[in-house]
This record gives C-alpha cells, structure tokens and sequence, in this order.
C-alpha cells in the first residue's frame, strides 16, 4: 500500500488518531485532521503536531475534505457521519486503523471481541502469554493502537487486540490468526442502528480467518455459536452448560481444557474474579494460551494471579456494612444482568446514563427478584424508570455525590451499592473511566465524612 503523498483525512485525534498520524507522518502521507471539538479546548495538545506538518479543521466537519481525501481513517467511535457515507458513496475509500495496520505489520494478530468481557479476556490472554515467555504486546481499544506496533513488528511479535465493533465496521482484509468472540447482546444501536448491523460487523473477524486459523466461539450463545458452520477456521468452543469437541467447558466446579486429550485445568472456586460470566473469559483466554503452545500448568498460575480490572466488578470499600462495587463498564443491559447474578445478596442498584438505543425492559424480572431499589441518573432515567415499572421503589439524582448519597441511604448493613448503568457515560463525564472514578471518589468522601462525625 503506497502512502507517499497521499492525502490522508483523519476523523477524531485522540489516541488512535495520533498513533496513525504518528505512522502516515513517517510513510510520507499529507495528514489532515477533523475534529469537531473547538481549537481552544486542544491547542496545547496541536502545537507539535503541527510542527511536524498535520493540519487540522476543528470545530466541526467539512464536506469538501472528506471528498478531497484519498483516504478516510475515522476513529473507533466515530460514528458514521453523513461525511463519511457521502464521501465512501462518491468511491473515497474508508478504513479503520487496525485494517491499516494489518497491512503493514509482521507477526501473529489475536483478535478478540463481543459484547461484553472483551477487556478482561484480552488483558488475561495477554498475561498468559507474555509470563509463558512469548513476545505478546497488548494491542488495541484497551492497549496501544496496533498501528503503532507496525514499523517495529517481527516476525516472532503476537498482538492480543481488543477490537470494537466501530473498528471492524471499515475492515475489508483485516485477518487475525487467533480470533474469540465472545457474546452478542444488544449494544451500540445508536451507532448501528440494528442488532444485525452489529453483529455484521462482529462477524468480520470470524468469516474472515484462514483454514489454519482459529475461531474461538461461546457455545452457549446461539448468535455466536451460528458463525462455527460458516466459518472455515478451526472452530474451538467455551461452555458453561455442555462440553465441547474441543475448547473448554465448566464441569462438576472444575474448568477443563480439550485439544485431543482433556486436562483439568483449576477449580471454578481459584478464579479470582467475581460472577459466572467471567468463567467464559477465562476459558477463552485459557483456549488461547493453548494454542499459543503454553502449558496448562502456567495458564493455571497466570489466570490464578490475576486481578479484576479497574471498573469491572471492582470492589471500592465496605463502610458500615454495606459493600461498595464500580461495574462502570457495565454499559448495556445484557452487562448489568450479569453483574446482578454476580451477588447473593440485596443490592442497591445504580442505573442511568446515556442512552444505546437498546431496551431496558429484560432488567424488570432481575430487578425485581435481587435489587431493593434503584437509583437513576442521567439522560436514560425516564426511560429506563419507565421499562421498571413498579418493580422496585426508584430515586432520581442529578449528580454522583447525590447518587452515592441516595444509594447508602437505601442499604442496609449485607447490602451491595453497586454501580452497573447499563448506560455510557457520555452525557455526564467523558468516558466510562471517569465515572467509576467520579463514584469511587464520592464513596471514599461520605465514608470519611460519616467516619469523622462518629469520631
């Protein structure tokens, strides 16, 4: 792919988009970048980018420069903007960073994706490989754009890549050698519009692999599961309710690994992560580092030593007996459910946020059957008090020291306050991150302030 001289439109200079401009800069391309936050608010952050020659439309977006450019490179996120489409309808091409960088990069690809996990599975895949020895680089929506990997790569590299569905969207050739898909669950409807849109774009790393590739796929989610007949790819599954052919499966309180011969691998009860679902991580990440050649017995102490990631089911503290959790990742319906069966105790839940376009209805029954009450924040709270009903008593709360205030009013000493929105962040903080952090933050506050009154 010749990039000297080309005139390269970049959407969006966050990470990714100053990864790629890094890269372009290097290859000889003319980078130009759109950004519709207004110049005062990234001056510090332009400055030596234009030294090094990128140009930049900020405030908003032109028409005649997405016609202009010989290629679009929109961030992952970005959503489709009537730009975009008129421009790739008009014969510009537009691709994603990763289907950019597969074109340039030595070395083997693990691309792993889902609804829900693919950030715990990816960084627990990483870790099992990289303390086997091999040289594995986090890559992608949780680590380093993969773009950046590619003018050092080598032969011997892996890049276990977490990939978003807004990533796979602008893929046409992007091909990993190892590729886990985890869950389908409603997400991102306001960016695809239609569940099948998106699973369209999840199914791109499936259909896509090689016959000596390797798709490792959730039996126990029929969408997923539907990809093993169409996929020319070794297929290798994960199961909590029947074993597979090959893959891993959960057994009598063990998990237990097949590739020919079946090897018990640890006991559920060594996990140490919280919820069933994060049993199907593992065993996903588990089924990688086997075919990545890594002996069952370094997977075992790897998945042994590791540790929640922030926002996922995290513990914040226990004050007066009410335990604190930041799920703040849990950003869709499907990802709060499986909070909620994580606990078997009373919990008082955290909802709200920014609308997906999904619906709100399948929380009703978990309500109902495992939540005291509910408190709401955020643009969502109407609808999402309205698919309740009366299944719970519900607050509002216009901010998150109101929010963490309202929800230890409502606990009692064995509850859990746990903050699962199944909403984004976006009407409210910048990203899911700040708002964990914004709770966590607010929790520590009204402990030590109630610890220092009873002082």
């Amino acid at each position: 792919m010749e990039l000297l001289n080309k005139k390269i439109l970049i959407v969006g200079f966050e990470k990714t988009g100053q990864a790629a401009s890094r890269f372009l800069l290097k290859h000889g391309a003319r980078v130009l970048v759109t950004e519709k936050k207004p110049e005062k608010s990234m001056a510090a952050k332009l400055a030596p980018w234009k030294e090094r020659g990128v140009a930049f439309e900020l405030g908003g977006h032109r028409a005649e420069s997405f016609f202009a450019a010989d290629l679009i490179i929109p961030s992952p996120g970005v959503p489709p903007l009537p730009e975009i489409l008129a421009a790739r309808e008009k014969g510009v091409p537009v691709m994603s960073e990763i289907e950019l960088a597969h074109r340039f990069l030595k070395g083997r690809i693990i691309g792993i994706t889902g609804s829900n996990g693919k950030s715990t599975t990816t960084t627990l895949a990483h870790k099992i490989l990289k303390e086997a020895g091999l040289k594995a680089s986090l890559a992608g929506n949780i680590g380093t754009p993969l773009i950046s990997f590619a003018d050092r790569s080598r032969d011997d590299d892996i890049y276990v890549t977490e990939i978003s569905s807004f990533q796979l969207e602008y893929t046409y050739h992007f091909r990993p050698d190892i590729a886990a898909l985890l869950n389908i669950s409603e997400n991102h409807l306001d960016w695809h519009k239609t569940l099948e849109n998106y699973f369209g774009a999840k199914r791109k790393l499936i259909l896509r692999l090689l016959a000596d590739g390797a798709a490792v796929l959730n039996r126990d989610d029929p969408r997923v599961w539907s990809l093993a007949r169409e996929t020319p790819a070794r297929v290798f599954a994960f199961s909590r309710k029947r074993q597979p052919a090959r893959g891993a499966w959960v057994e009598n309180g063990w998990v237990t690994t097949k590739n020919g011969s079946p090897t018990k691998l640890m006991r559920t009860s060594a996990i140490p992560l919280l919820g069933t679902h994060n049993q199907e991580n593992v065993m996903a990440a588990a089924i990688i580092g086997r075919l990545c050649d890594v002996p069952p017995a370094k997977i075992r102490e790897s998945i042994r030593t590791f540790h929640a990631l922030e926002h996922r089911l995290e513990e914040v503290l226990t004050f007066r007996g009410i335990r604190f959790v930041n799920d703040s990742k849990a950003t869709t319906v499907d990802a709060t459910l499986k909070a909620l069966a994580s606990f078997d105790r009373r919990i008082v839940l955290i909802l709200g946020g920014r609308d997906k376009g999904g619906d709100f209805a399948p929380l009703r029954r978990a309500v109902r059957n495992k939540v005291k009450s509910v408190v709401l924040v955020g643009e969502a709270a109407d609808k999402i008090a309205a698919a309740l009903g009366n299944a719970v008593p519900v607050e509002r709360a216009a901010s998150y020291r109101e929010v963490v205030r309202k929800a230890f009013s409502r606990a009692a000493s064995g509850d859990i306050v746990l903050l699962a929105p199944a909403c984004t962040s976006w009407d409210m903080f910048k990203n899911f991150e700040e708002r964990g952090r914004t709770f966590k933050r607010e929790v520590r506050a009204l402990a030590g302030k109630l610890r220092g009154k009873k002082g």
